[in-house]
């Protein structure tokens, strides 16, 4: 039974370090829209395959461009650092 909840909080880690990295991965897709990059770079035609789904996900059920500034991003950050302390909170007490 000790092994399982090893196992388990082992996953867990695994998972809050891939949403950690994909936090980094829509800062850097913010920060590179203020520069207006090269479309048909890889780099950020990868970034923005990666963030548009989530984006457009949270743009279907609440309005975030106010004042020409998109708050998309920090609404996934945000809602991805809850569920980090979540889960954290979860594995910890396993």
């Amino acid at each position: 039974m000790n092994a399982l909840i090893e196992i388990i909080q082992g996953l867990g880690g695994i998972f809050i370090s891939l949403i950690n990295v994909y936090i980094w991965v829509i800062i850097i897709g913010a920060l590179l829209s203020f520069v207006n990059p090269d479309p048909y770079n890889p780099i950020v035609q990868f970034l923005y395959k990666v963030t548009n789904p989530a984006y457009s996900f949270v743009r279907r059920f609440m309005r975030t461009d106010i004042n020409g500034l998109d708050f998309a991003p920090l609404i996934i950050i945000v809602v991805l650092q809850v569920l980090i302390v979540v889960l954290s909170s979860l594995l910890y007490n396993l």
